[in-house]
């Protein structure tokens, strides 16, 4: 069963993964900074996770991680270290727009103060009966107007650019937030998403009255499998999984990436009938395929998922509904894998 690294760090185990992470960044000559301590808790709570795997790699060649590699390694491998970074520089364009935006606003009021002056002035001057005067006035008059056009062009087209820019902007955030809510290697919701997803699903539930059913499925036997053919197959068989979930979990269903080789789908608004029938087409879709190695057209044998299900009572917890399909989906694998479970009533887990 796969770590979150969250939840584990609000559990009992968090001081030993904290212990665990110190140490092994002393191994390897890492300062214990706030970075670099979220890298290594990381890489010492989640050892198949990508990051793990990357840096078991620059470890094995000798590579040192240094600042300048560890940063790296937290900005592709971290979301909210990429998502901090990504907002940072936002900020920073964000405000170098303002004070574009408050100079040209500042010029623009100068301009027309500038501008009231000269209309007083004028006002006066033509209470004189002479053409010369009159003539001379609609000159100046004519010229401060010209000014005042040109300046106020000037501020529109600044101000046009600015929110060019800003729409720029507001569009590479809404990036940088659907990446740092997806799992980069299947393209699935990610853990963060999912958390906030289940929540978002529950509160429309209990609002509108009506259901909802939660499945967590896992890929048997995987970690031996990834062991046997190495990390790259194991990848590939996360792919290929993750896409037929994500098929069956489409919008309006939610399917996630919930850690290391287990997955999970929001079925909101859906009764655990219709969970299991998409569950089941699932797991028969995944063991049909017979895998093959790319490179050599090996036979790499078939793999199969395990499944549990449960459908929500009226409000119930998300921890709750996720115990109980993670306790269902437990029940699969100890009756032979293979297989979909539905979770215990509420009232039989109470009981136990």
């Amino acid at each position: 069963m796969s770590v979150d690294v969250q939840t584990a760090l609000r559990s009992p185990k968090s001081y030993d993964l904290a212990r665990t992470a110190i140490e092994v960044m002393e191994a390897n000559h890492v300062w214990p900074t706030p970075r670099n301590f979220g890298l290594w808790v990381h890489y010492v709570a989640e050892r198949e996770s990508p990051l793990a795997q990357e840096i078991d790699r620059l470890l094995a060649a000798g590579e040192p991680i240094t600042e300048t590699l560890g940063e790296a390694l937290a900005a592709q491998f971290l979301p909210e270290a990429r998502l901090n970074g990504d907002i940072l520089e936002a900020g920073d364009v964000l405000s170098k727009e303002l004070q574009t935006v408050t100079k040209a606003i500042e010029s623009a009021q100068r301009s027309s103060e500038e501008y009231g002056h000269e209309l007083a002035i004028a006002t006066g001057r033509l209470d004189e009966d002479d053409a010369q005067t009159v003539k001379a006035v609609v000159v100046d008059l004519t010229a401060a107007t010209k000014k005042v056009q040109g300046e106020n062009a000037v501020l529109e087209s600044q101000l046009a650019e600015t929110t060019a820019e800003l729409g720029r902007l507001r569009e590479s955030l809404d990036q940088v937030r659907r990446d740092a809510m997806t799992d980069g290697l299947t393209n699935l919701a990610n853990r963060k998403a999912f958390d906030e997803g289940l929540e978002a699903v529950c509160a429309r539930a209990d609002a509108a009255g009506e259901g909802m059913t939660l499945a967590i499925i896992d890929i048997d036997h995987f970690k031996g499998f990834n062991d046997a053919w190495g990390h790259q197959i194991g990848d590939q068989v996360l792919r290929y999984v993750a896409s037929v979930i994500g098929r069956m979990g489409a919008t309006p269903r939610l399917a996630a990436r919930y850690g290391g080789e287990e997955f999970a789908i929001i079925f909101p608004a859906e009764n655990g009938r219709t969970a299991k029938a998409v569950l089941e087409e699932i797991r028969e879709e995944v063991s049909s395929r017979s895998l093959k190695r790319r490179s050599t057209n090996e036979d790499l044998g078939t793999i199969t998922v395990s499944a549990g299900y449960a459908e929500r009572i009226s409000g119930e917890s998300s921890m709750s509904l996720v115990e109980r399909a993670d306790a269902a989906l437990y029940a699969s694998k100890h009756a032979g894998r293979n297989r979909t479970t539905a979770a215990q009533p509420m009232a039989a887990v109470v009981a136990a």
